[in-house]
């Protein structure tokens, strides 16, 4: 998704929660200052998506339920959100791909690196302390932003882990996307996560999923 279709969704997301953009565009460019000037590992997430079967692991409390359906996981690109991960390793998979704005712990998502899984690390404005800490530490990582892009911080859309491991998926051109652990309906979370949810289904909508 180029940044000019994803900024409209963007801008409606900053009025509808009261936010700036000054504050992830300072969190990019920390994110940036962190990272190899050219991603040594988006060929790499390319390669493991495009024509391939994908699913997608969101951390609804459905997830382990949803896990059993899975009969043939190696036959899969496993891209994990954030919160799925501990769940993910607890049960032996490591996720080939982690898109995360790194409030998972961080001792899984350090494990998973270490095993091998690519971690999209997204910057935002909430995370700061979060980019500084653990990015440093991962092996394998790709910046991202939802705000403007930068040459090695990108921006595929999407706004929570969840929807954004779609359109990476999306963006790569999967050969077709199973979404497992995923509960747009959920009303028994906070105010915030109940808009993050709607904003969630729209964008998926929006994306045909």
């Amino acid at each position: 998704m180029k940044y000019e279709e994803w900024e409209p969704y963007y801008k409606a997301i900053l009025e509808d929660f009261g936010w700036t953009p000054e504050g992830d565009e300072a969190a990019a460019r920390l994110l940036s200052s962190l990272l190899p000037e050219r991603s040594q590992y988006i060929g790499k997430v390319e390669e493991m998506i495009r024509g391939h079967d994908v699913v997608v692991c969101g951390k609804a409390p459905t997830l382990e339920k949803d896990m059993n359906r899975i009969e043939r996981w190696y036959k899969y690109t496993v891209i994990a959100a954030d919160g799925s991960v501990s769940t993910l390793l607890r049960h032996g998979i490591v996720p080939n791909i982690v898109v995360s704005d790194l409030d998972g712990p961080h001792q899984d998502l350090l494990k998973a690196d270490t095993n091998g899984a690519i971690i999209l690390a997204h910057a935002h404005a909430d995370n700061i302390g979060s980019v500084k800490s653990l990015v440093p530490q991962l092996k394998h990582v790709v910046g991202t932003t939802q705000a403007h892009p930068l040459k090695n911080v990108y921006n595929f859309g999407g706004f929570s882990d969840g929807d954004r491991c779609v359109f990476l998926a999306k963006e790569f051109g999967a050969k077709s996307i199973r979404i497992i652990g995923f509960d747009l309906d959920d009303t028994n979370v906070t105010p915030k996560k109940l808009k993050k949810l709607k904003w969630a289904r729209k964008l998926l909508d929006a994306l045909g999923i």
